[in-house]
């Protein structure tokens, strides 16, 4: 037995032990986590800077502060999560109760991304202990620094029985997915997503696929293009475009695209002044095979450029770049950008652009720019998406209220907020019934009973 599969069974133990189906030991350990997170702060800024160049601004909103809303949150309402719930009873059941009551799946594994290492590490990590669950968490290699604070923050603060970090690259995370845990919930891309959900189905484990995918932007032409311009750039350019609900393209009535591109060149001066590379707000690309990927586009369509183009493959550094009339089968066009470039396509009728987005993979996220209520029940109706906003992006994920997650190829599976906690929640059914009263009905034998039967289901 290797030291990953040991590491599991000691969850499986612990959880044995029933310690964690307490609610009040549930709720001392979300608080345990809290201060933790509090006490290694300036660690955690410091290694977000170092792997993705995230400015302090940008990772405590993103990372630090949206994780301890998110814990303050679960001690409040886990009381009422956790209650069970006594159900409607047939009259045919009678004298029967009927009951659903919220219980822990066992052991999970939870595996992050390098685009908000910390933050979809401890998301999800909130979700499993509010549901009494212990957790192997798997942060990703890409960023090493942050990787590094998280093991040291975990080991400090609880039991490595209880919930352990598991370090590593691909080797690491085969083992993890292949081991017969009670949960899998994965971030990541849709490659690697199949990948662990093809190794969970050996075992029958229950999986949250959370991936991506190519999410629009639409803007017509009734939109406020002053106020787009900067939620889209917002959006898009935040972490250096690696936000797996970030805008992919656009989609611009004709009418409005050179308003709108000149708009867009001028918030991205605003935002981060004339020598982008020196804005201490722009962040950097994770890594060189990450870098060069995104050169490669670049140089596939240097014809488009209109805005940026830039880099520096020593800093990992992009420009924000925009590419103006860009064809659906240009390379850009065929995978997720995950970085800062930002095409930009057109369209002449709103069918047309609704049209587009359908014959395509359902995406992550989905954004409408429009004053038109019309359009906006349209896109509504009509298209399918994980999530999305209108006149606005990226902040339907600030609100814990709203369930997050993919549809389609962009995941599947839901969380944040009592969402997560209803993720790593069984909801165990069962029935109490007197055993003072019983008609006898249903039981053999069964001669001159059908229309007592047939009365009974009629009611």
């Amino acid at each position: 037995m290797n030291s990953i599969e040991q590491s599991f069974y000691n969850n499986k133990a612990f959880f044995n032990t029933q310690q964690t189906k307490d609610v009040n030991f549930r709720k001392q350990q979300l608080k345990k986590l809290s201060k933790a997170i509090k006490s290694y702060e300036h660690d955690i800024l410091e290694a977000l800077f170092q792997d993705l160049g995230k400015n302090k601004v940008e990772a405590y909103a993103t990372e630090i502060g949206i994780t301890l809303k998110s814990i303050k949150n679960a001690r409040k309402e886990l009381k009422n999560w956790t209650k069970t719930k006594n159900v409607d009873t047939p009259l045919y059941l009678f004298p029967t109760k009927s009951y659903i009551k919220k219980e822990p799946y066992g052991t999970v594994l939870i595996i992050a991304p390098f685009n908000y290492p910390f933050q979809l590490i401890f998301e999800p990590l909130i979700g499993a202990i509010a549901a009494g669950n212990t957790a192997i968490i798997k942060p990703s290699e890409l960023t090493p620094n942050v990787a590094n604070v998280i093991k040291r923050l975990i080991n400090d603060t609880f039991d490595a029985n209880y919930i352990e970090v598991i370090e590593g690259g691909i080797e690491e995370t085969q083992t993890l997915i292949h081991l017969p845990f009670d949960y899998i919930f994965f971030t990541g891309s849709e490659n690697v997503g199949k990948v662990v959900y093809q190794a969970a189905s050996q075992n029958l484990v229950p999986v949250t696929l959370e991936m991506g995918g190519k999410s629009p932007v639409i803007v017509d032409e009734t939109a406020n293009i002053k106020v787009a311009s900067e939620r889209i750039c917002f959006g898009k350019f935040t972490n250096a475009g690696q936000t797996c609900v970030a805008p992919d393209y656009i989609l611009v009535h004709e009418s409005v695209k050179d308003d709108l591109i000149t708009a867009l060149s001028k918030t991205l001066r605003e935002f981060y002044g004339q020598n982008i590379q020196q804005s201490p707000d722009y962040g950097r690309i994770v890594n060189l095979k990450h870098h060069h990927r995104l050169t490669t586009l670049l140089n596939d369509a240097q014809m488009n450029i209109v805005f940026g183009g830039h880099s520096d493959e020593e800093a990992r550094y992009i420009e924000p770049t925009l590419l103006d009339n860009v064809t659906s089968d240009a390379a850009i066009m065929q995978e997720e950008i995950f970085g800062p470039i930002l095409p930009i396509l057109t369209y002449q009728s709103f069918d047309e652009a609704i049209n587009f987005i359908q014959q395509r993979p359902k995406p992550l996220s989905l954004y409408l720019f429009s004053e038109d209520e019309n359009a906006t029940q349209r896109v509504l109706n009509e298209l399918s998406f994980g999530g999305g906003a209108i006149n606005d992006t990226l902040m339907q994920l600030a609100n814990p209220n709203l369930p997050f997650g993919g549809v389609g190829t962009s995941g599947m599976g839901r969380y944040h907020g009592k969402y997560s906690f209803d993720t790593f929640t069984h909801e165990k059914s069962y029935i109490f019934k007197s055993t003072r009263l019983e008609s006898g009905l249903h039981l053999p034998p069964y001669k001159g009973k059908f229309k007592y039967i047939k009365a009974f289901f009629k009611n």
